[in-house]
């Protein structure tokens, strides 16, 4: 049986849409990282991706834990040409895309950047290497809201519009099982 934590990074305090771009995480409420390092398994095996939101988030939680290297391939959305601008920005340039992004996801992309559906494959992707190179571990996957996403909708088999009604807060850990390629989601948003 392999275990999946995957963990959301700390905050970017970020009012934009934030994607590829390299914001750093606030990792001062040293509680509340001290808590998720807590909680997460000591034996478990930590990557992220290689966004420094991550990285630092990694690092703060690792103690002992042994590190792998970071995978772009578990990078956050890539907005494109919305990166770093604010919702109602882009609503008055392009609403009908915009919000067909959100309210529809799956074909739809922001202008240069990727749709849902492009995103899920990209994470797929890496955490299917993730997982064949380490079976029968747990796994302390540090990433974006986006990427945790991915995950949650496939192991409860739910459509893109389902599974953005979820919400996955900062330093939270969502929890999924694979035996036997079964996926079994745990808890979701758990904020130790």
């Amino acid at each position: 049986m392999t275990r999946l934590h995957l963990v959301r990074h700390g905050p970017t305090h970020a009012k934009t849409m934030v994607g590829w771009s390299d914001l750093p995480a606030d990792l001062s409420d040293t509680a509340a990282i001290n808590r998720l390092s807590g909680f997460l398994p000591k034996s478990g095996l930590i990557i992220s991706s290689d966004l420094s939101r991550t990285i630092a988030t990694a690092d703060a939680i690792q103690g002992e834990r042994r590190r792998l290297p970071h995978d772009p391939d578990l990078r956050e959305i890539h907005f494109g040409d919305w990166e770093l601008r604010k919702f109602k920005e882009i609503e008055a340039e392009d609403p009908d895309r915009i919000r067909a992004y959100w309210e529809h996801p799956g074909d739809v992309r922001p202008p240069n950047g990727e749709s849902w559906n492009e995103v899920a494959t990209r994470v797929n992707r890496g955490i299917d290497r993730l997982i064949a190179g380490h079976a029968g571990e747990d796994l302390i996957v540090v990433v974006h809201f986006g990427v945790i996403l991915t995950q949650v909708q496939r192991a409860e088999c739910l459509t893109a519009s389902e599974v953005f009604a979820h919400r996955i807060d900062n330093l939270s850990v969502t929890s999924i099982q694979i035996e036997n390629n079964n996926w079994s989601l745990q808890h979701i948003n758990h904020i130790p």
